[in-house]
């Protein structure tokens, strides 16, 4: 995920003079990309200039209290702390920075590897206006941007968009699988299935109407795709299994946030 915000960025033509990396063990194609603009990478920086304006912290969140520590001593008056590690509290970053230190905690998703992502940031009292706006401009690099006041909801919005990519991926298995079951080839099934989730993603993108509608409009009264709706609408059906799976997410999330 790192990768693909920086890959966003360069692209916007920010400048990778402005950019330092630590990562002691770089991914191919991050490497590749790095080489590209002629950035370095650090196995661990444990010194720069001046305090950067802005710490992008992009590690699992079983790492975190392994690599943030030395990196909090970067920090100064004036840096904004930019977490993308999911369950990780802001509290969790502020008990090693110094009082009233900026952190701004996102959850993006990896659609945002082809600039299509969703990203839901919430910060603490003392990230700044300014702060606030330059954290959004390097989010924007992959995709849309939304913020909340609750960190609480960070559950939920993990629940909904930073997991749900996995939802819609299956959705496509599923459909593939029953094309198969059906008598297609596997390949044709696996072929409609991407193609139509893919599709329908993109209408919904670009389409002003809400998702409900776009459902109306494909449906004729008595046809076959009301035939199928009927059994995906009934009750319990799709919308209490996924209400289910949301729930199950966001407990888990709360229990893996407490470590």
């Amino acid at each position: 995920m790192g990768g693909a915000i920086l890959s966003g960025l360069l692209a916007r033509g920010f400048a990778a003079a402005d950019v330092r990396i630590q990562d002691p063990v770089v991914p191919a194609e991050t490497a590749a990309l790095l080489a590209k603009h002629g950035i370095t990478p650090d196995a661990e920086i444990t010194s720069l200039p001046k305090p950067p304006s802005m710490i992008l912290v992009a590690v699992k969140p079983q790492l975190m209290d392994q690599v943030f520590p030395k990196l909090a001593r970067l920090a100064g008056p004036q840096t904004v702390v930019v977490s993308i590690a999911a369950g990780r509290t802001i509290a969790s970053f502020e008990q090693h920075l110094a009082k009233n230190a900026a952190v701004v905690r996102a959850m993006p998703n990896t659609p945002a590897a082809i600039g299509r992502g969703m990203t839901v940031c919430v910060a603490n009292a003392a990230t700044s206006a300014r702060q606030r706006a330059a954290t959004n401009a390097v989010l924007e690099a992959t995709g849309d941007v939304a913020w909340i006041d609750d960190e609480g909801l960070m559950d939920a919005v993990t629940a909904v968009s930073g997991s749900g990519p996995a939802y819609v991926f299956l959705l496509a298995e599923c459909m593939a699988e029953a094309g198969r079951a059906a008598g297609l080839d596997a390949a044709l099934a696996a072929q409609l299935a991407r193609a139509t989730v893919s599709g329908s993603g993109e209408l919904l993108a670009r389409s002003d109407l809400p998702a409900s509608q776009l459902r109306e409009n494909v449906t004729s009264k008595g046809g076959t795709t009301a035939a199928a709706l009927g059994v995906l609408m009934a009750d319990p059906g799709l919308k209490d299994l996924m209400t289910r799976a949301i729930l199950a997410n966001i407990a888990r999330s709360q229990v893996l946030s407490k470590g």
